[in-house]
């Protein structure tokens, strides 16, 4: 597609000759995410204010023109790959925290600020945004709004849908508007706010939002314990998430990880059947009970080792086997296929033991690994050569059935983009994702937000 010369002109008088660019080394930067996916978009721009992106969408809308909003680029599911061309919306410029109110608890913040930069101003005021993904050094606060993305913490303090309170979006139709409150408690009308978060901006393009702050802990520990098994961990987790203290991290991770992050980290990571690694968070007062409380669940049939970090550097020793992981898999496969689905925490044990079963059946290597006191499982497929790909894909297919098959979900956080759309139909009935189209029509009459993502 080639834009029309009517487009490109209202373009170039709403955006400076340096936030509007159709070169090809530019269109090509931002032409694929983390996914790998790759399409040339027609044009690239950079907005700075919430006027100019209602006008570029009212512009792309009058000629039909495909719209497609960007963080960083850092999500793993094409959610942002321009697959029929249009014109990509990158927010990178809009970076600004506009306001930090201890007092009401909520920060105002533009789609390009940074995660990390925005922890770090919160940090002398008390405070903290849970949402935690592994990206958050350079993913954006827009993006992490779009898919949903969490992390750790979001085992105790939920994902962005429960820490925003409002926002202002730009629809389909190219008009802004507001939804949600600047308090704590709201009844007035549909929650068009939590609707939006993890939609990818196939509804409406997030301008700004307020976000609902948590006062930070004073106390941290962390917690090491592996196991004889995955089966011995899985169940650990369930002992874990049915007494009182919540942990605000609870990662597990599978044999096939520990060894592959011990070949790459060294003898600091442990080999074990698996391994769980836990932080609880509180007050002085009460830490220490919540630690031998999380303690105790932990303990169980399969238990090998507890260890509970007493220092900073302790603390970081004990999670080199998680750091290690992600390049440590690049070495084994630079295609590798990375999913996170996510089961009723009761029903892991049954999901960890499934995919062993078909890594076994389709002869794949699988590293399992992730957030499993949300049930939220990364599962990585590491095919190695084009027919460990084919069975690779073949494998996946049916890792979707399972989860569907216990009660879960396709995804916990990376959403579900391009990669994931095929699937859609073994997670929601045939009139729910009816349902769906018709609010997708209701956004944007003409479909020209982020098309071909989400809905099969």
């Amino acid at each position: 597609m080639t834009l029309a010369p009517a487009l490109l002109e209202t373009l170039r008088r709403h955006f400076a000759v340096d936030a509007c660019s159709t070169a090809e080394s530019e269109r090509i930067a931002y032409a694929y995410d983390n996914s790998r996916r790759r399409a040339l978009p027609d044009a690239v721009v950079f907005p700075t204010e919430h006027a100019q992106v209602e006008a570029l969408v009212a512009a792309c809308r009058e000629h039909r023109v495909p719209v497609i909003a960007r963080g960083r680029g850092t999500n793993t599911t094409g959610a942002t790959v321009p697959v029929d061309g249009g014109v990509v919306v990158s927010f990178e410029r809009m970076n600004r925290i506009l306001r930090i109110d201890p007092d009401n608890r909520l920060a105002v913040v533009e789609p390009g600020v940074l995660n990390g930069d925005l922890q770090q101003a919160l940090a002398p005021h008390g405070f903290f945004w849970p949402p935690d993904p592994t990206s958050a050094p350079w993913c954006s606060i827009g993006g992490n709004l779009a898919c949903n993305s969490a992390g750790p913490r979001t085992v105790k303090y939920g994902s962005p849908r429960e820490n925003t309170l409002g926002l202002r979006a730009v629809a389909g139709h190219g008009r802004g508007f507001r939804c949600g409150t600047y308090t704590s408690k709201g009844a007035t009308g549909y929650d068009l706010t939590r609707l939006l978060i993890g939609s990818e901006g196939t509804l409406a393009l997030i301008t700004e939002a307020t976000l609902k702050l948590t006062p930070k802990p004073s106390g941290l520990r962390t917690l090491r314990a592996t196991y004889r098994d995955v089966g011995a961990a899985a169940r650990a987790v369930a002992r874990i998430m049915a007494q009182p203290v919540t942990p605000c991290a609870l990662e597990f991770i599978d044999d096939v990880a520990l060894k592959l992050a011990h070949d790459y980290g060294g003898e600091g990571v442990p080999l074990a059947g698996a391994m769980l690694m836990i932080e609880v968070d509180g007050e002085p007062g009460t830490l220490a009970s919540a630690v031998e409380a999380v303690s105790q669940a932990a303990r169980g049939d399969g238990l090998e080792t507890l260890k509970v970090a007493e220092t900073a550097a302790e603390t970081a020793a004990l999670w080199s086997a998680r750091k290690a992981l992600s390049p440590a898999q690049r070495t084994i496969s630079p295609n590798k296929i990375n999913e996170d689905v996510v089961v009723p925490v009761s029903r892991l044990p049954e999901l960890v033991d499934g995919i062993k079963r078909l890594a076994a059946r389709h002869d794949v290597l699988i590293v399992s690994f992730g957030h499993a006191g949300n049930g939220n499982l990364h599962v990585n497929l590491l095919p190695r050569d084009e027919a460990e790909r084919e069975r690779a894909h073949a494998c996946l297919a049916e890792v979707f059935a399972l989860v569907i098959e216990l009660e879960g979900t396709l995804s916990g956080e990376h959403g579900i983009g391009l990669v994931k759309r095929e699937f859609m139909p073994l997670a929601l009935q045939p009139d729910t994702l009816e349902l769906m189209r018709r609010v997708k029509t209701a956004f944007d009459p003409d479909g020209i937000l982020n098309p071909g993502k989400l809905l099969p």
